[in-house]
């Protein structure tokens, strides 16, 4: 048990919490779209569960923590050195022997093929992408080293939940997830900027590359509060074109507000909250936005 708490602490399992939620709306949005569930709104919840849907449910989930897992380990690992140099970071699992860097690469081809496999089992689009989101989600560890575009970079990967989420139900491209995933982009953009202003000076010290650390701290935070805006707006598009019941809009106030929150939050002379900013008001938003959502989904349909 003690080995299994050590990966999970090395990936962040809590953080799942961030893009798990974005996955389950994609999933959900989908459902009455799905060409071989048959779902309409006179059918109930038990049709559904009694359909492929579960299968392709529990897949979705599987290829979630899978992905997660790979990016973070892979991050874990290429980043060890600079981890260890980094009174922040240094008692992460790797810089503090915790775990071995080989182990930690083992977990993360594990985890890969794991994800590979399951999209396998869901359809073929999802298999052939399938490589394409790992290339995604792990490159973003080499981007530090050489643009301060990485946010954007960690928002792409996150992105990719809503969507995949709704191909593996329907097999096709919709519009209405991809404004979730650019709301997904902007908003975890946003929050990472937030969470890097801990590491200007080390940023700047190692030649690495940041938001914060090559714009200040203080133009770092105007460019979260765009960001910010712009995911507000992706949330608020797809609610008017996503005909969503009323209580979508419940949901909306509780995300935007919480993303005003965590600006009030945090001060360029003043970072002490950084990680309330950081994992309580995000989490929140995500969690609640999400359920939400998903009701919003069940009362336009019936179920």
């Amino acid at each position: 048990m003690t080995t299994i708490k050590n990966y999970f602490s090395l990936v962040k399992f809590s953080h799942t919490i961030f893009a798990m939620p974005f996955a389950m709306i994609g999933f959900f949005i989908a459902v009455p779209h799905a060409p071989t569930a048959n779902i309409d709104a006179a059918q109930t919840m038990s049709a559904l569960v009694e359909s492929v849907m579960l299968r392709k449910f529990l897949l979705v989930l599987v290829c979630m923590v899978t992905a997660r897992n790979a990016a973070m380990g892979f991050n874990r690992y290429l980043d060890r050195h600079f981890d260890a140099k980094n009174p922040r970071t240094a008692i992460r699992e790797i810089p503090a022997g915790i775990l071995s860097a080989e182990s930690a690469l083992l977990f993360v081809i594990l985890n890969c093929v794991a994800f590979i496999v399951a999209a396998l089992f869901i359809n073929s689009i999802c298999f052939y992408l399938s490589p394409v989101a790992l290339f995604v989600i792990m490159f973003y560890s080499f981007t530090k080293r050489f643009t301060p575009l990485c946010h954007l970079v960690l928002g792409l990967g996150l992105s990719l939940a809503p969507i995949g989420a709704y191909l593996a139900v329907t097999g096709v491209f919709a519009w209405l997830p991809v404004l979730f995933s650019f709301a997904v982009i902007f908003w975890v953009s946003g929050f990472d900027i937030i969470y890097a202003l801990q590491d200007v000076e080390f940023d700047q010290s190692q030649k690495l590359y940041s938001i914060p650390a090559v714009f200040g701290k203080a133009g770092a935070l105007r460019i979260s509060e765009i960001l910010h805006l712009l995911s507000s707006i992706c949330v608020i598009t797809a609610g008017l074109i996503g005909g969503f019941h009323w209580i979508y809009w419940i949901g909306v106030v509780v995300f935007i507000g919480m993303l005003i929150y965590q600006h009030l939050l945090v001060k360029p002379n003043d970072l002490s909250k950084v990680n309330l900013a950081f994992m309580t008001a995000n989490g929140i938003a995500s969690v609640v936005f999400g359920v939400i959502v998903i009701s919003s989904v069940f009362l336009q349909y019936g179920w």
